[in-house]
């Protein structure tokens, strides 16, 4: 796992299971097929029998929104397979809402500590960026209702409202005697599913696309390339680790940018669904620098479309680990009373032919989202070629041409990040600062980093003064991240992370392999073109 993008924090089960199973399709409205043959009818009469009995007769009152919403339709689709999943209404609700980009509300991350609600990213030029409030804030209470004993959805629940409404916050904060109040005004808070482009080197761009559940996706990567100056490009890595996937569309549209018009970007099949090819729509302008692209076991869906597009055309050299394997479409079907149905209809395949689900068929599905690193072993049954005749394999993900394991974090690493305690450091550094801020181009020098050394002697975080001298330039790493983020903004902090990731800086290594990808394809492209000249 990429110690660079997380909190490092264990990622909900519920959540993986709502953003890997978000590549979708919208069909119509659900029907039956056909009339229910007698075994339909009698495992519903005694479904029906069941549920009466269980409503009759059980300890406490049984809500029937819980208990088909969240059992009886779940029960049945967890025999089917991982990603089929039922929206209520406020899921559903939510699901659309991600896939327009677009929400209201205070423009705040909170996650939970120490059993209390806490802020840990502010969005630049959001209403929470705008009042002051600052990462390490605590909230006490919200328009009066205090937060104690809430869960983290439910203190987000009380902070999201319609545009232009008032949401007043009591905040605690270290370096304060009482709370604070804040009143905000809910706005718009537009989340981008693709970073801004900037040079990691001289003639080498990044960028990163954090999902395709933004129905904007393909035009971010564009505009961003375009800022950048895409016609200087001379190598560019394209980051998709730890993106979940979301939208077919958007995966065409950004594997587009980098093929040939009409070049196959990814097709499915299914048992009521026609087969179907889905091409680049537009040619790609000559953009045939050499491309990089960074994938791990947490890339899935629509985020290996694009990876293996990229390399079944020989398009890109692909670095990382195998990807989650994540090859079923899911049609959401409306349902009444504001619900949907996500259900799997079809399976995507890459340019090759090669299958890009992993199998799930003798493992639990929490093996199957957990432990996604045990998955690496190549399909034999499944064998494929690139456009220039490399072999590649299917069935389980897509494997990278060279391989990349980030470094793990060692025992100090563990308990300081574990313990929140560059946070909580940076929150109590910047409490000494009332304007909260610092020099562009800061770096924590020798006196920081022994501030908090010294703040972790206070501490219950069970380190070392040997293992922190061995760990300081760590030290210093994580300090500069935390304090970007905390005096500057998200990307900010995000760039910091980035020119510090040895695996973008083995990307950028790897660059002339992919640069020798593509000349030999063109090579290879050209001796085709001769032959078949010549066999007319």
């Amino acid at each position: 796992m990429s110690s660079r993008l997380r909190n490092y924090l264990p990622v909900p089960l519920l959540l993986a299971l709502g953003s890997i199973a978000a590549g979708v399709f919208y069909g119509g409205h659900a029907s039956a097929a056909s009339a229910p043959d007698d075994s339909v009818n009698k495992s519903l009469k005694s479904f029906t029998q069941i549920y009466d009995v269980v409503e009759q007769n059980f300890a406490e009152p049984v809500k029937p929104e819980t208990a088909i919403y969240k059992g009886a339709i779940p029960g049945m689709l967890r025999t089917l397979d991982p990603h089929s999943n039922f929206f209520d209404p406020k899921e559903y609700a939510t699901m659309r809402e991600d896939q327009r980009g677009r929400y209201f509300g205070t423009g705040m991350m909170v996650a939970p500590r120490s059993g209390k609600t806490v802020v840990v990213q502010v969005f630049t030029g959001s209403p929470a960026a705008k009042a002051g409030l600052r990462p390490g804030d605590v909230i006490m209470e919200v328009n009066d209702k205090k937060t104690a004993g809430l869960g983290v959805s439910d203190v987000a629940d009380l902070l999201r409202g319609p545009r232009g409404t008032h949401v007043q916050l009591a905040i605690g904060r270290d370096c304060l005697d009482q709370p604070a109040t804040f009143n905000l005004i809910r706005d718009e808070i537009p989340r981008s599913s693709v970073s801004e482009a900037f040079w990691f080197r001289p003639g080498i761009a990044y960028i990163q696309v954090k999902n395709f559940s933004d129905e904007n996706t393909g035009k971010e990567l564009d505009d961003n390339l375009k800022k950048i100056g895409e016609k200087d490009i001379k190598g560019l890595i394209l980051d998709l680790r730890e993106n979940p996937g979301g939208l077919l569309n958007e995966g065409i549209e950004v594997a587009g940018h980098f093929l040939k018009k009409n070049e196959l970007v990814v097709s499915h099949r299914g048992r009521t669904q026609p087969n179907k090819n889905y091409t680049a729509r537009s040619d790609n302008g000559g953009k045939d620098y050499p491309l990089v692209v960074l994938v791990n076991s947490h890339s899935a869906s629509a985020a290996e479309i694009v990876s293996g597009a990229l390399q079944d055309h020989d398009r890109a050299w692909i670095l990382g680990e195998t990807t989650f394997g994540k090859g079923l479409v899911q049609t959401v079907f409306p349902l009444s009373e504001n619900t949907g149905l996500a259900l799997t209809t079809m399976h995507y395949y890459t340019p090759s032919g090669r299958l890009i689900q992993r199998d799930y068929s003798n493992i639990s599905f929490l093996d199957y989202y957990y432990n996604t690193g045990n998955h690496d072993q190549k399909n034999l049954s499944d064998v494929k070629m690139t456009d220039s005749g490399r072999t590649v394999y299917g069935g389980g993900g897509i494997t990278p041409d060279e391989k990349y394991e980030a470094p793990k974090l060692n025992k100090f690493q563990i308990e300081v990040l574990s313990k929140f305690a560059i946070f909580n450091f940076s929150a109590q550094f910047f409490c000494a600062r009332p304007d909260h801020s610092l020099a562009r181009g800061w770096e924590p020098d020798d006196s920081v980093v022994d501030q908090f050394r010294g703040y972790l002697k206070k501490t219950d975080v069970a380190v070392t003064d040997a293992d922190f001298t061995a760990n300081r330039q760590w030290v210093k790493e994580q300090l500069k991240a935390q304090m970007y983020l905390a005096a500057f903004s998200n990307e900010a902090a995000d760039r910091v992370r980035i020119e510090q990731d040895p695996e973008v800086l083995k990307a950028a290594e790897s660059m002339p392999k992919a640069k020798a990808l593509l000349d030999s394809a063109k090579k290879q492209l050209v001796q085709r073109l001769s032959q078949q000249k010549n066999a007319e």
